[in-house]
């Protein structure tokens, strides 16, 4: 066959009905791949960092540990004698690999043992705040507080302790609601990466303390609280009703507070003053009084006379005597119009 075609073959070719249909001598003409969206509830899913508790889990025990940090920054502020405040910024869940890296180093490492569950936790306070706390209790604390990326000495392991162990009594309260727990510090280190208590890739959640003191320099720092999952697998269901356990312990503390305060108002000691008359008289009159003159009011001996409360005219009185006590009989309540 010929390499060539012939001016026949070609207007054979063009008048051709197949033309413009695929040809298999064609070569394929790649499309450009369209992007499939993926449906609005479909969302991506990491095996590498499963998500093993649930956000209503999670927001049960931030709730939780909402209750350890208004009352660590009572303590702190009473230990410190300087305003401090404590509060939650996040609970995530990631890996331990990631939680240990994103702590310090190094930093104060306290691995916390919670009988009767099994395994341990974590209680890391960031040099950013031990530093200033360190620096407050030794008498410092008037300038700009000096953070210094070392490890801490044995006398300021000590004094941290104070503030380690006032959480863990704080850490049992808030977990009373779950199980009756009984933390306490198993060891501590500066250096994070040589405490391995889970393996690098197991699930951990991380509840994230801010601490600031605001009269030391506006120091600020993270405290961070670090439960493996495994420890708290046992009792997870524990946490899907502590939501509704903390709003009717809010409801019962305020009825409480409530019938307290009601009872501590009643034995409440409160002045009371009966006031005979008045008068007006001259800075001079006043100078030359003695015993036994006489001060000219205007009030008949008929009407009656103005009790006070607390300093608050309150009702309106007539003398007299009850048993051997002086007393007075209550006529009618005072208006915004009386005088004296």
């Amino acid at each position: 066959m010929p390499d060539q075609l012939s001016q026949n073959e070609i207007d054979a070719l063009l008048n051709s009905p197949d033309l413009g249909k695929d040809v298999d001598a064609a070569p394929a003409v790649a499309k450009p791949a369209v992007k499939e969206e993926l449906p609005q509830d479909v969302k991506f899913y990491d095996f590498k960092r499963p998500e093993r508790v649930s956000q209503d889990q999670l927001r049960s025990i931030e709730m939780m540990h909402e209750v350890l940090a208004r009352k660590l920054g009572a303590s702190l502020s009473a230990y410190l004698r300087t305003i401090v405040e404590v509060k939650i910024t996040e609970v995530p869940q990631l890996t331990y690999n990631e939680f240990i890296l994103s702590v310090p180093n190094p930093t104060c490492f306290n691995i916390l043992k919670c009988e009767p569950l099994n395994g341990s936790m974590v209680l890391e306070i960031n040099p950013s705040i031990v530093f200033p706390i360190l620096d407050k209790l030794l008498g410092g604390g008037h300038g700009e507080p000096l953070i210094l990326a070392r490890e801490l000495s044995d006398i300021e392991w000590r004094l941290i302790n104070h503030i380690t162990n006032e959480t863990l009594v704080f850490l049992r309260d808030c977990w009373k609601p779950i199980m009756d727990i009984d933390f306490m510090v198993a060891g501590r280190e500066s250096n994070n990466a040589l405490m391995q208590i889970v393996p690098p890739n197991e699930v951990v959640i991380v509840v994230s303390f801010e601490i600031s003191m605001v009269n030391v320099g506006n120091s600020r720092g993270m405290m961070n609280l670090c439960i493996p999952f495994p420890v708290i697998e046992s009792i997870m269901s524990e946490f899907s009703t502590i939501q509704t356990w903390f709003q009717s312990k809010r409801n019962t503390d305020a009825s409480m507070e409530n019938a307290k305060l009601n009872d501590g108002m009643k034995s409440a000691q409160l002045e009371t003053i009966v006031y005979i008359g008045g008068s007006r008289i001259t800075l001079r009159d006043l100078l030359r009084l003695q015993v036994g003159d006489l001060i000219l009011t205007k009030k008949n001996v008929t009407d009656p006379l103005l009790l006070t409360i607390a300093g608050q005219p309150k009702f309106w009185v007539y003398p007299g005597q009850h048993r051997h006590y002086k007393a007075v009989r209550v006529e009618r309540e005072t208006v915004i119009d009386d005088k004296l």
